[in-house]
């Protein structure tokens, strides 16, 4: 999959624009505090103002244009900078056809309009000055951050969504569900599950943003605290991979391949097909498929793909399975503060390590490397006897996941707070087995 790189800058020009970059971003403290470069020479984006934008897309009758980036995160930050202030042809159409906005915090953001995957390092979303919303782009996976974002799939969604402002407002019950349901609160500070509430209100700076994922880790917390943390909840925005459906990532709607034997299959979806709407919904990118997908039960349920074929179209009715949401959630920033959280890190050991251990090559296991002091897992688990360099063998009596992020992905799909995780350790050549009670 094609990955997106910013041109380097020259030393001496890159020198030049860290002189002039606090003069650029004087019209906005917030762009000087978060040193954000992409932002700096790029006057064509209003910078974190919803309501200058939708006053503009008022006066204009342009649709809005809405990123949402998260500035210190290093991943998508080429990306961003290609969408930001580099790609011409996207900056053309910023600048012409849309009212953009570039949103980089999530303090104040009205989470009941602007409801999209918030793991994600960059993500979009097209609106109406009414509220109405076009569609949604931005998907990643365990393929890494930009596995499915490309200037030409996102230059493809922006003509899409210009079509479906051509159309409004004629076509209002058609994108009426691309709209979610009211959350019972409207910012991330109402959110009962947000932690450190004292600290997030005070003035955005580096040190206490509001990260997008910290939107689903608010929701994680509420949800065990209530009792309603399960599966379902955690298999978020699943792929149209879960239905056989492929979906070629330089195009946002064209069918690559289909799964044989798989849902897209029996209802006689193939590839080369283009996906126009589904379950009614118009279609501008893979992220549009994946809210379609998160909204409905995961049980026996029906999807309607409505798709060209050469210049005939038709609908095309999968059925699901139960359980067939289930998606890998890894790579999730979520994840880590997902109960249960353990606060432990406990790295692959190398070939080399194995070897200096005494174990068999086709081993493996696992060295922990740091153990919180802030963590009541890690806590418990330094009271249980874990120290830091013990090997860990074998994890609830199973083989132990591949790696550091594997591991907390099994912790944390099999084990609820309260419970006791059994670890086997080697310290000094000799094994020891642990008992480790899991905390929120």
């Amino acid at each position: 999959m094609r990955s997106i790189h910013s041109v380097p800058y020259p030393i001496g020009l890159l020198g030049a624009l860290l002189a002039v970059a606090p003069l650029q971003a004087a019209d906005n403290p917030l762009k000087q505090t978060l040193t954000d470069m992409n932002a700096y020479f790029a006057d064509h984006w209003i910078y974190n103002d919803l309501n200058a934008a939708q006053a503009e897309a008022r006066r204009s009758g342009k649709p809005i244009f809405v990123t949402f980036r998260c500035v210190p995160c290093k991943a998508c930050k080429s990306f961003d900078a290609e969408v930001a202030n580099g790609s011409e042809i996207i900056k053309k159409l910023a600048m012409e056809k849309f009212v953009s906005l570039r949103q980089v915090e999530m303090k104040g953001v009205d989470l009941n309009l602007f409801q999209f995957d918030y793991d994600l390092n960059w993500a979009a979303m097209f609106i109406n000055a009414d509220g109405t919303i076009y569609g949604r782009y931005g998907t990643q996976s365990a393929d890494g951050p930009d596995a499915f974002n490309s200037i030409g799939s996102l230059e493809k969604a922006m003509r899409r969504v210009l079509e479906l402002h051509a159309n409004h407002p004629d076509n209002k019950a058609a994108l009426s569900g691309k709209r979610g349901k009211d959350k019972g609160y409207r910012t991330a500070l109402e959110m009962p599950g947000m932690k450190n509430k004292e600290k997030l209100r005070a003035p955005t700076h580096r040190g206490n943003c509001i990260h997008c994922h910290m939107i689903h880790d608010a929701e994680n917390i509420h949800a065990h605290r209530t009792g309603k943390l399960n599966e379902d909840l955690i298999w978020r925005y699943p792929y149209p991979d879960n239905l056989g459906i492929e979906i070629d990532p330089e195009n946002g709607r064209l069918i690559k391949t289909i799964q044989e034997r798989s849902g897209a299959d029996a209802a006689g979806l193939r590839s080369g097909d283009e996906i126009l709407a589904v379950n009614g919904q118009p279609m501008i990118s893979i992220a549009d498929f994946q809210w379609v997908l998160h909204n409905l039960p995961n049980t026996r349920t029906t999807v309607t793909v409505t798709a060209q074929r050469g210049v005939s179209t038709d609908n095309y009715t999968i059925s699901t399975k139960p359980g067939w949401k289930k998606t890998d959630f890894s790579w999730r920033g979520s994840l880590w503060a997902m109960p249960p959280q353990m606060g432990i890190f406990f790295p692959q050991l190398k070939p080399s390590e194995l070897k200096q251990a005494g174990l068999p090559s086709n081993t493996i296991a696992s060295r922990v490397r740091f153990i919180a002091n802030n963590i009541k897992t890690a806590q418990s688990a330094r009271r249980a006897g874990l120290r830091v360099n013990d090997i860990v063998i074998e994890l609830d009596n199973r083989p132990v996941p591949a790696g550091h992020r594997a591991i907390n992905y099994y912790v944390k799909q099999r084990f609820r707070p309260g419970q006791k995780l059994p670890l086997t350790i080697l310290r000094n050549g000799q094994g020891h087995e642990l008992s480790i009670p899991l905390h929120e």
